[in-house]
């Protein structure tokens, strides 16, 4: 399988902070599932800015495929005066059909009624499920996933993630996790960055 993403030789650290990354490689290829695991503090984050580009790496390259983001903190992530909906079709700038949608809002237990809502009408763990729809709506070849299933029930958790495994078909994942029994069932491969 082809790379999705391909970090060689990433060094990285804050202004004044300790380093976080030093010759630090790593690829995830399609059809893999790659877990980060480590502390408060690692750079698990500051990985996904980075390969975002919204942080600079002082050497090393960082190349990769179309990119989606499932963030911890879902109402960071959508604007609060607009309805859920309207957010997503805008992200994914192409004709969505209702039935695309309403397949993947069945997948995810997630009521359709709620993508008409503003975000701090949802739930936490309804929010969470939007942006997990809206990354999966894009239809990109990688997706970094930061705990996309935190905020969810112990049931729902496992029915996103066997869907977010059924997508690995498509892409690849770059998934942030603190459970590393979880890491151990869906991972490829984990990745602790405490030694970092």
């Amino acid at each position: 399988m082809s790379a999705v993403l391909d970090i060689k030789n990433l060094t990285f650290s804050y202004p004044n902070g300790a380093l976080l990354y030093k010759n630090f490689s790593l690829t995830v290829k399609k059809g893999e599932l790659i877990c980060l695991l480590g502390p408060s503090g690692s750079g698990k984050s500051t990985l996904f800015e980075l390969i975002c580009g919204n942080l600079k790496a002082h050497s090393g390259t960082i190349s990769h495929k179309k990119t989606a983001q499932i963030y911890q903190d879902p109402y960071s992530s959508f604007h609060p005066a607009y309805a859920v909906i309207s957010q997503i079709k805008d992200a994914v700038k192409r004709d969505l059909t209702k039935d695309e949608y309403l397949y993947l809002c069945k997948k995810l237990a997630l009521d359709e009624k709620l993508l008409h809502e503003k975000p701090h009408k949802l739930s936490g763990g309804e929010l969470q499920r939007c942006s997990i729809l809206r990354a999966l709506l894009l239809k990109t070849e990688l997706i970094l996933a930061d705990e996309p299933t935190s905020a969810l029930d112990n049931i729902t958790q496992l029915d996103v993630l066997n869907h977010m495994l059924d997508m690995l078909k498509e892409c690849g994942i770059l998934l942030i996790t603190h459970d590393r029994a979880l890491a151990k069932w869906c991972a490829d491969k984990t990745i602790s960055l405490e030694n970092q």
